[in-house]
């Protein structure tokens, strides 16, 4: 078993890749390379590309993990019979690629942190409240556009292997539980929190959560993406909405996980979040267990929409 240090990126199909990089860059990502087949897309603070989309129907392909060490790769390499190889497709390097219990592609990646370019943003707003003052003198204005994308912080997979998905995530790459739900009994889980088991070191609330979907096909639920701070998430959201793109569901809190969230389609149909304001946990956070009900995934937000569980 090795503990991946964070997620990398999320692997899409679509049929337009013009289209999906006009969303994407109206979401707050900025463009860092296009081929004839495949459109990468970076953050604002750099480093890996954070979105592929490969040309063809739409589809969830995988995700992509970055690993403490060039032995974990020769670790996972090992284990599944794969070779570690030179991670042509980015252009830096190594990848080993290996396959999910649903079958969703999986790679682990070590160097090559430095392909996409940081772009300048402003400083995060500092906010006055009712017991602290810290912005004094100052005004906070935030002009109209798309959020800043910092980072990509989990993938959420609707699953129909629940418990042998569990296993692999857990198993194979070191993640641990922060929360989870069931239904009716406490035994019948049926979604799972996971953030990357790093000991004491604290990392976000989930990296990876599972829904158990039974027989359904399995797919992504949702991509999430930090934005800069939270006047960022409701400048995106303006500006999403004067572009024509769909909402899902949001502003709102979240319970498990505390994020500030507010959900969109792309083009295709599939959903993607604006995220601020976190939950960070470590191995020795105390987890839950709780009962499943739509109630339970917010603390405040609109009414759920009608399709956004589905």
């Amino acid at each position: 078993m090795i503990s991946v240090r964070d997620i990398a990126y999320v692997r899409y199909q679509v049929p337009d890749l013009d289209t999906q990089a006009a969303f994407l860059q109206d979401f707050g990502m900025q463009l860092h390379r296009r081929t004839e087949t495949a459109l990468y897309m970076g953050s604002h603070s750099g480093g890996y590309p954070l979105h592929i989309s490969q040309l063809g129907p739409r589809q969830a392909l995988g995700v992509g993990f970055i690993a403490q060490s060039p032995d974990d790769l020769q670790r996972i390499a090992a284990e599944f019979g794969t070779p570690v190889r030179a991670n042509d497709e980015l252009g830096a390097g190594s990848i080993v690629s290996i396959t999910d219990p649903d079958g969703f592609r999986v790679d682990l990646l070590h160097g090559g942190e430095d392909l996409v370019r940081p772009l300048p943003t402003r400083a995060a707003l500092r906010l006055n409240n009712a017991q602290q003052h810290v912005r004094t003198g100052q005004t906070s204005r935030v002009p109209a556009g798309p959020s800043h994308v910092m980072r990509l912080g989990h993938v959420v997979l609707k699953t129909v292997d629940f418990q042998a998905m569990m296993d692999f995530y857990q198993g194979v790459l070191g993640l641990r539980i922060s929360d989870s739900y069931y239904a009716g009994e406490p035994q019948n889980t049926i979604g799972a929190f996971l953030h990357c088991g790093l000991g004491e070191r604290y990392t976000d609330h989930h990296t990876v959560a599972l829904i158990n979907i039974g027989s359904q096909a399995r797919d992504f639920d949702h991509s999430a993406f930090e934005v800069l701070d939270w006047d960022d998430l409701v400048r995106g959201n303006q500006h999403l909405a004067s572009q024509g793109h769909k909402h899902s569901w949001g502003i709102g809190r979240h319970v498990q996980g505390s994020q500030v969230f507010d959900y969109w389609r792309d083009p295709f149909g599939n959903k993607i979040e604006h995220w601020t304001d976190g939950d960070l946990v470590n191995d020795a956070t105390p987890t839950t267990h709780e009962p499943f009900s739509p109630d339970a995934l917010a603390q405040w937000a609109p009414p759920l929409t009608p399709d956004f569980l589905d």
